[in-house]
């Protein structure tokens, strides 16, 4: 794979960047928007998420700040977490580090986790 410059690889990380605001607890892995609403058991709105850097040891990425406040609303067990605009498009999907049961009306907490890829090889 050819070079590229930082620039270039960011374009996919500042959209995330712009666009997601809610990140959600899910039951399953999910492939769309419609899917994460089904199997959210949580979520909290007006994430942070911080403009790409560098990545370790090479590549770019974005850091989801630390959530602690966020608000569960199913019972179940959550294996994934999701990213999510506002309106109708799921941006990222990831199992979480741990499953962890959940109960409707609690809330949760994740640490801080970064979205990224390494730079490409020659």
């Amino acid at each position: 794979m050819p070079y590229l410059n930082d620039e270039a690889m960011d374009g996919g990380l500042d959209w995330i960047d712009t666009n997601g605001d809610k990140l959600h607890i899910l039951s399953q892995e999910v492939s769309t928007f419609g899917d994460c609403t089904t199997y959210s058991l949580g979520n909290k709105d007006g994430i942070t998420i911080a403009a790409p850097s560098n990545r370790s040891p090479t590549g770019r990425e974005v850091v989801i700040s630390a959530i602690t406040d966020g608000s569960v609303t199913g019972t179940g067990t959550a294996t994934h977490w999701a990213i999510t605009d506002d309106s109708s498009v799921l941006i990222a999907c990831e199992e979480l580090a741990s499953s962890q049961g959940v109960t409707s009306g609690n809330t949760f907490t994740l640490t801080e986790f970064a979205i990224g890829y390494p730079d490409p090889t020659t």
